[in-house]
Formats: structure tokens, sequence, C-alpha cells
């Protein structure tokens, strides 16, 4: 529950400080005193977003705080999961710098919107006129239809496995996509495979045939050019080999009579051994040499496959076109490996599309099991709000499609008198009977929900007299569990409250300012009958507001 709230510089507000009692407190106040400033404070606290707007003064900063007792609403958890400190007397503060960038504080650390977005979830539920019109949204019915069930935990579960149904779905459709684009180049891809694989490329190999076909293709002139060479090494008379033996011997005489002739001795020796090897390799060039015209050929061919090749591909070299054939085989394997992951998720499809069904069931049983539960509680509360032949159709059906929250489709169809069709709420509730209608929810929902605070804006438009009494005396007893506020022009409901808070405006100088002011018990006399007779406050006004109070 919300024990006090201060309010610095924001509107029409320089400053308010004010505490709150647990229970069923009334705020009243003419139009334009400020009530809807005091709710403005609250929504920034509950973290709503700020503009310059708010600030009174432009060249100081908007301070708003307000403390919670938040001691029996096991939020603990909520503190650990975002790392705050926690504190059974929790303060939120938000402030609004001149230069317009806000800061938000829980216990002093600081929080992004979000959190103390998520934070008010569990502290306070204003009710606005606004509210009441969005009872006719589907969303707020199955919330209200939830609540009853009891079905929170399936829900959550539900949602936690669509989403991942969701993401197995996305992904399916991203591998059927790229599985489709495969198999478009799939026969071109594996043509092309073939071709590579036929030609049985080796690395290194377009080298060795290039000079293959050089030594086939010049046969004659390489065989000419060695025979010639082995004719003038080896001429017995006069070959290069005999005459560089004769040099040899000739040297080899004279080697030991200085260092220099000993020196050239070992030079030619090294000439004889030198040419003599080489005469023995020109004799094997020789002996190897064979005109062979069909092995050019196929030489040519390879070669002339491989060019076609690396022209066909634009690469220059076989290592380049191995490593094309080698992407090409990942490809096909790929789209094979594809077809087992798409089989994978189609079955991860299936499963959760049967564990989402059977989920969604026992959604679907536990809100019908609901229904007339709501029904019958909704019936005999508007009844003593004077709506004795009111009736309900709630009608919940089983969809194909998955819902955020199951696979129900609902709708809340009403009728206010006897005689009179059901028709949907938006079209055939007036604005009173909407107002009466969401009291009756609120009055449900209390039994079952553990919400600390409920503010209601204005509930009673469209009401007076008797029902606006019974009004009061539900929100009076919905007090008995959970904090209640109520901002009312009706003196019935101010009557039922125990705490009586008035906005009013002051002047001071130039300025006009809005107070917020805790009535006394004379204060409070004084109040709910100027609400019954206006400005002029008569005796039979006073003697009536004494009664309503008693």
């Amino acid at each position: 529950m919300i024990t006090s709230l201060s309010i610095k510089n924001y509107a029409l507000i320089e400053k308010l400080a004010i505490d709150f009692s647990k229970g069923f407190s009334i705020i009243t106040g003419e139009t334009g005193a400020g009530k809807s400033i005091i709710l403005g404070a609250m929504g920034l606290v509950l973290g709503r977003r700020a503009d310059l707007t708010s600030l009174k003064n432009k060249e100081e900063k908007c301070v708003i705080e307000a403390y919670f007792d938040i001691s029996k609403y096991n939020l603990k958890s909520f503190f650990e999961a975002n790392d705050l400190d926690y504190e059974d007397e929790t303060i939120i503060r938000r402030e609004i710098l001149p230069s317009g960038k806000s800061r938000a504080f829980i216990n002093d650390s600081p929080v992004n919107l979000q959190e103390l977005q998520d934070l008010s979830l569990f502290l306070i539920d204003i009710h606005s006129q606004q509210q009441t019109q969005e009872l006719s949204n589907e969303g707020v019915q199955f919330k209200i239809i939830d609540a009853i069930a009891n079905d929170q935990q399936e829900i959550a579960n539900y949602q936690t496995l669509l989403k991942s149904y969701k993401e197995d779905k996305s992904n399916l459709n991203l591998l059927l996509k790229k599985q489709a684009e495969s198999i478009k180049e799939q026969e071109y891809n594996t043509f092309l495979l073939n071709e590579l694989v036929a030609a049985q490329l080796k690395s290194g190999e377009q080298e060795q045939l290039e000079a293959d076909f050089e030594k086939l293709n010049n046969v004659e002139t390489i065989k000419e050019a060695v025979d010639k060479s082995l004719a003038l090494a080896n001429e017995e008379q006069i070959g290069a080999l005999s005459t560089l033996k004769e040099i040899k011997i000739a040297l080899q005489k004279i080697a030991s009579f200085a260092p220099e002739y000993a020196s050239l001795s070992e030079r030619i020796t090294s000439l004889v051994i030198e040419l003599d090897d080489i005469s023995d390799e020109l004799t094997n060039c020789s002996e190897k040499l064979i005109n062979d015209p069909e092995q050019l050929d196929l030489i040519s061919q390879k070669l002339q496959l491989i060019f076609n090749l690396q022209k066909k591909h634009q690469v220059t070299t076989v290592d380049e076109l191995l490593a094309i054939q080698t992407n090409l085989e990942n490809t096909l394997f790929e789209l094979g490996n594809l077809e087992s992951d798409i089989a994978t998720l189609t079955q991860s499809i299936q499963d959760k599309t049967s564990q989402l069904d059977a989920l969604a069931l026992v959604i679907h049983e536990k809100r019908t099991k609901a229904v007339p539960v709501l029904s019958d509680k909704l019936i005999s509360i508007l009844a003593t709000l004077g709506m004795p032949n009111v009736r309900f159709t709630i009608e919940i059906k089983a969809a194909d499609n998955y819902y955020q929250n199951g696979k129900d489709e609902i709708q809340f169809l009403f009728s206010a008198n006897k005689g009179t069709d059901f028709g949907l709420l938006k079209k055939v509730a007036s604005g009173g009977e909407m107002s009466r209608i969401m009291l009756a929810v609120k009055a449900i929902l209390a039994q079952y929900s553990k919400l600390p605070t409920l503010i209601f804006d204005e509930i009673d438009t469209g009401v007076s007299g008797e029902i606006a009494i019974r009004m009061g005396e539900i929100m009076k007893e919905m007090s008995q569990t959970m904090q209640i506020f109520a901002i009312t022009h009706l003196p019935q409901i101010a009557a039922k409250g125990n705490a009586h808070f008035k906005v009013f405006k002051s002047t001071v100088g130039e300025d006009t300012q809005s107070e917020l002011q805790l009535l006394n018990e004379e204060e409070r006399v004084l109040e709910i009958a100027q609400m019954l007779s206006g400005a002029v406050v008569s005796d039979s006004a006073l003697n009536h507001a004494k009664s309503l109070l008693n």
C-alpha cells in the first residue's frame, strides 16, 4: 500500500506532502482543482513518461517521491531479479530536470522506466474512465476470466512453449527457403562437380603436363641436339671428353712440381668427371626420346580440358579448380544436411503443436468452468446496483489459431433489461451501466488478486442516489482486504470513506497552487454538505451530510 506521497515543483503544486492510511480513502474537490494533477504525479512514480510541461518552475527540478509498504506482497524475488535492494518500506522517486531529462530511483538505486513500470504492476491499479471503455477489449475480458479460472500457470507454460514453437516455425521457413534456392542450383552444381571429378585433377599436374607436351612436341629437335652433343663429347679422336682426358694426363705429370699445377690438375679432373656424367645423362635422354603421337595427343587433350575448366570457372590454376570442387561437394553435402534439419524441426513443431493443443484445452476448460462463476457474481452485485434484470452471456469458443494466451476467442454479451436482446458491451451498455459493471468486475477480482492499492477515478459517472450508496459500500467492502482510493463527486460515496482528502486551489500573490488536505470530522461534514447543496450550505444539507456519515 502507498503510505505517503511528496510532490515538489509539479504542475500547480509547489510543495506537497501527505500521508495515507489503509482502508478506504476519498479524494474530492471542484472540477479543475487539481485531482488529475495528483493522479498525474502518481503516474510518474509508476513509470509514465514525463516532459518539461510537468515543471511548475522551469528553472528547478521536479521531484515526486512515494513510500510503499510492501512487506506482505512477496516481492523479494522481483528485487533480486532486478538487482535492487529490498526494503519493506520501499521508496520510489522520480526527478524531472530543467533540461528535460528524467531519472527514476527505487530505494536510491537508479532504474529505467521499464523496471519502474514492471514494479508498478504489483503496487497500484489506477482505474480511470478510459479503463471502463477497455472493458470491451478482448484482452481485458480474458484477464477477468483468467483471474477467476486460476489458469495463470498454464498460460505461462503455454506462452513459453508458444515462443519456442514460433522460433521453430521461423527457422523452418528459413531452411525451406534455403532448400528451395539450393534445389534450383543443385542440378547445375552437380553437373559442375561431375565435370571436375571426371577431369581427375591433381595438384601440380598442369605444370608436368605442359613440360611433357613440350618434350613430345619437339622430340626430333631435342634428339638431334642430344645426339650431336654426345658425338661431340665422345668422338674417339677429337671428342671433348677425349681431349679433356689428354689434358688431364698432361697436367698430372707436372702436378707435383708446384701448387698451381696441382690446382689446375684437380680442376681438369673435375671437368672430366662432370662431362662424363653429362654424357651419361645425355645417353639416357636419347634412349628415352621416342616419337609418340598418341601420347602427345592425350596430353594435348588433357591440357585443353584444364584450360577450358579454368576459363569456365575464371581461375588460372589447377589448385583453384580443386578448391571449387571441394566447395561444390560441401554445398551438395549441406543440402543433404538441410533435409535432415528440416525433418528434425518439422518433428519438433509437431510435438510442440500437440503440447500447445493440450495446454490450450486445459486453459479452455478452466475458462469454461469460470464463466458461470463470473456471470453469477456479476449478476448478484449488479442487482444491488440497480440492475436487477441484467443478464450476461460469456461465450468462449476454441479457435484454430494460436493466440498469446491460448486458442480461445471471447465475447461478452450483455442485456440490461427483460425482453431486450443480448449485444456487445460497447454497443449496448450506457456510461452509467459500464461504470457499475466495471466496479462489479473490480470487486470480484479483489477476491482473486493480491493488488495492494486500487484507485477509482470517478467510477461513479452516470449514477446517483441509492446506487451511489451501494457503490460506496462495495468499495468499502473491498477495502477490507486492499487499500482503496475513490476520486468522486458524489457525497454518497464520499461518506463511506475511512479518510477524506480535499483537493483545492489557493492563490498566493500572483501564483495559483493546488493543495491536498486531510479533512477532520467537522471539515468533512462541511465538504459533504457542499457536495449536496453547493457553496451555500443549508442546515438540511448539514443534517443530510451527518446522516450519510453515520
